[in-house]
């Protein structure tokens, strides 16, 4: 009977192969254009080993992985291989809608569990996830599933990333669980050689933590060597060779070994004969037997790692472009084989020219066999396994507690439509998780924690109130808590959102997603958030406060630029409400809109495709504006979640509109009032939405351009009825570009008032008067787009 070592050393040979033909290929083909494909042909290699032993024989089918982005080709291989990849897209690799350079989760056709780029994002991911899934496990909702690992598949220099670091130290604090991280320590970067030494800060690192650090330096040749007479004299000059050394006698070959063993060992007998007994062939092969690239040695490691739930950090020693001409060079990163070598590699490996993409092309055992070995593989055994979960049902409105002529910011009120949902048993209370990085109190999430407990696999009381110590919270964390604390770490913020908001498709358990994080320090996460809604995760993103109106706080907590960030980021749908009935219809929306994975064309409403879903950010307020008075109509409903309404209607002779969005209504009301006095029909056009506005008007835009002619969105009917010699003025507490644009729609002139420079402390009013959004800013600018006599009540600007 064939051993599962000789099989999965035939599926490595293949693997290996198709990997390397698939950037070949791709660079090849892509000649013309000027395209180089770096890093993958070197990358790629150094892992085929450690991904066959995974995914053929270590891995289950509820287990996730995060793989390595320049082991995208071993990657598609193996799917390839699996059935899971198709010929056209590894041909097609890094081009048009073909295999992704980078694993992705919704670009791929192939069975990707979290998309993957050169920032570390997806190392962090594995642990965050591993949380998740002690979250639904801990709430009862697995439903017999079993508990899975998440793996993460890392190059040394990757480990650079400290956002790594930081997730580390929140596993901890959550007692994580199921979690492998495997370090392909090839100890070549970028543009050197790593430093000496690193993996034994590593082992310091993970130990520090509570992991298991599983170091795999030799492989199965070296130890057999080692125990030969002389042995341990090798062991020890190859445990003291410096990296750059070791990775340039790679590239040399046997020759290049035996010379330097013989110089630096000396004639010393038994080890002598030790090197001397092997041909120059065999040297270089007993010297790049790492232990990353020994499978008895990695798969004993695996099952030995399988035995408990404790996280473990595997060191595995490997050459980077292992098995390839350019193995061990210091520029392998973004070096390629030459039409030579790719031919000589061809004939090493087996393979008949015109056979290069068959799957066992490099196989010497019949294909009926390998591919019966592989279809017993246990992680392929169900086939894909991306999950579903049902949605869960959003009552047709939420509480508006804040009642007209109550002065509430946006903030309070989010605290308090929380709080309301939590008073409540229903699916969507239930389902709600919230997490913040040390701001939970000051994003006013306390009245829900109060209610709904931290969560902690272990139960843990509230020392004070044990001690009878009045506080105004009384949180205790327990199995059942729905509020996830975290660290001052945003990054860890957007990350955890990530995880739970794919916990529908990873564990097939749906949570709806609440983060809270202070306006301005969006900015420290944004790689995070934009890698999260790359991986189409659904959370709702709730930043406050914002802007200069946190006046007192400086610059240093004072946001400009995040509502282009809300406009720009993909998969993030921003709004920014003045009013708390405003907010609660938003809030609405967006626990159905995260839930959404429908298919379909566009709203001819809106051009918007909501229909798809995908995440929201709400930018709020902590400043408190008076209520409107005003009952919430379907209709006024509807034109919120589109963008924008007219809180007061243009008449037929506007000559000049205000429009608003977020805080800074009340200076957009008075200067309409002071405007109405001297200039006709002045309109007021309240904007919840900028970023809704703008992604219609393109969408109709492009729908015009492809033979929809009469394509009409939210904003061009709200502009409609306006004259082309009416003025447009924009006020917002953030950059003024975020509404600029609106004069672009119809040919309007503009003046868009906002904040440009960093803040300081001050008033309010003292910050509004100097960054000019004030009443006074308004009128001005209404003057200067507007014809007619000069308007009274109007100073001079500071």
């Amino acid at each position: 009977m064939t051993s599962k070592i000789v099989y999965l050393n035939q599926i490595e040979r293949c693997v290996s192969w198709l990997a390397a033909w698939t950037v070949h290929n791709a660079n090849h083909v892509r000649e013309a254009d000027e395209i180089k494909v770096g890093g993958h042909q070197a990358s790629s290699a150094s892992l085929g080993t450690i991904m066959t032993a995974l995914y053929y024989a270590a891995l289950r089918p509820q287990d996730r992985v995060a793989v390595k982005p320049h082991a995208a080709p071993i990657f598609h291989a193996i799917q390839y291989l699996s059935g899971n990849q198709t010929r056209e897209k590894l041909e097609n690799f890094r081009g048009y809608k073909g295999a992704q350079s980078y694993p992705s989760r919704t670009k791929d056709v192939d069975d990707v569990d979290f998309s993957t780029g050169s920032v570390g994002l997806g190392v962090a991911q594995t642990l965050f996830s591993s949380l998740v899934q002690d979250y639904v496990s801990a709430h009862g909702w697995m439903k017999g599933r079993p508990e899975g690992r998440t793996v993460s598949l890392i190059g040394d220099a990757e480990m650079d990333e400290g956002n790594i670091y930081e997730a580390l130290i929140e596993g901890w604090k959550h007692g994580l669980r199921n979690c492998w991280w495997i370090v392909d320590y090839n100890r070549q970067s970028l543009d050197a050689v790593i430093r000496e030494g690193l993996w034994q800060r590593f082992e310091q690192i993970f130990k520090n933590f509570g992991w298991d650090v599983v170091i795999l330096r030799h492989g199965s040749l070296q130890q057999a060597a080692f125990a030969e007479p002389g042995g341990e004299k090798l062991r020890d000059w190859i445990e003291r060779c410096s990296n750059q050394l070791y990775s340039a006698l790679t590239f040399q070959g046997g020759a290049a070994w035996r010379k330097r063993l013989l110089d630096e060992i000396g004639d010393q007998g038994p080890v002598t004969e030790l090197i001397e007994r092997r041909s120059d062939d065999e040297l270089q092969a007993l010297m790049v037997n790492l232990g990353g690239h020994d499978l008895p040695r990695l798969l004993e490691a695996f099952e030995a790692a399988s035995q408990h739930d404790r996280p473990v950090c595997f060191i595995c020693y490997t050459i980077k472009g292992y098995g390839l001409p350019l193995a061990g060079h210091k520029d392998n990163h973004a070096g390629q084989m030459t039409p030579t070598q790719m031919e000589g590699f061809r004939q090493r490996m087996g393979v008949r020219p015109g056979k290069e993409w068959d799957k066992w092309a490099a196989a010497t055992l019949p294909p009926a066999e390998l591919e019966a070995f592989i279809a017993q593989a246990p992680f392929f055994s169900e086939g894909r396994r991306r999950l579903t979960a049902p949605g869960i049902p959003v009552p047709e409105a939420l509480p508006a507690p804040a009642q007209g002529g109550k002065q509430v910011s946006t903030q309070m009120g989010f605290g308090q439509i929380l709080n309301e949902i939590a008073r409540s048993e229903t699916p969507l209370a239930e389902r709600i998780v919230t997490t913040s990085p040390d701001v939970t109190v000051s994003t006013n999430l306390g009245a829900w924690v109060n209610r709904r407990g931290l969560f902690a696999r272990e139960s843990m009381a509230d020392t004070f109130k044990a001690e009878r110590i009045p506080s105004t919270y009384s949180w205790e964390f327990g199995p059942k808590g729905q509020h996830l604390e975290l660290g001052i770490a945003e990054s860890n913020l957007m990350i955890m959102l990530g995880a739970l908001g794919l916990s529908h498709s990873v564990n097939g358990v749906r949570l709806l997603p609440i983060g809270t994080v202070y306006d301005p320090f969006i900015y420290r996460a944004a790689d995070q958030l934009n890698y999260a809604c790359y991986q189409d995760a659904r959370f709702l993103l709730v930043a406050t406060p914002s802007g200069v109106t946190l006046a007192p706080e400086g610059g240093a907590h004072q946001s400009i630029g995040t509502p282009l960030i809300g406009m720009a980021q993909d998969g993030l749908c921003a709004f920014e409400p003045a009013f708390v009935d405003e907010l609660a219809v938003i809030m609405r929306f967006a626990f159905d809109y995260m839930q959404r994975n429908g298919e379909g064309d566009p709203d001819e409403t809106t051009w918007l495709r909501d229909q798809t879903g995908g995440s929201v950010y709400l930018r709020l307020s902590t400043r408190p504006l008076e209520q409107p008075h005003r009952d919430m109509g379907a209709e006024l409903a509807r034109d919120i979640v589109n963008g924008a309404y007219w809180l007061r209607p243009p008449g037929p002779n506007a000559s000049v509109i205000v429009a608003y969005q977020g805080v800074v209504a009340p200076e957009a009301i008075a200067a309409t009032g002071l405007l109405a006095e001297d200039r006709r029909d002045v309109g007021l056009l309240a904007i919840t939405s900028a970023d809704r506005l703008n992604a219609g008007w393109q969408a109709a835009e492009r729908a015009r351009q492809r033979g929809t002619v009469d394509a009409t969105c939210h904003i061009e009917r709200l502009l409609a009825s306006l004259s082309r010699d009416c003025g447009i003025v924009t006020v917002i507490d953030g950059h003024p570009a975020t509404l600029a644009w609106i004069g672009g729609v119809n040919g309007h002139r503009v003046k868009a008032l906002g904040v440009e420079h960093f803040g300081q402390t001050g008033t309010i009013s003292d910050l509004y008067r100097h960054h000019g959004l004030d009443s006074n800013a308004i009128v001005h600018a209404a003057q200067a787009v507007s014809a007619g006599r000069g308007i009274r009540y109007l100073k001079s600007l500071p």
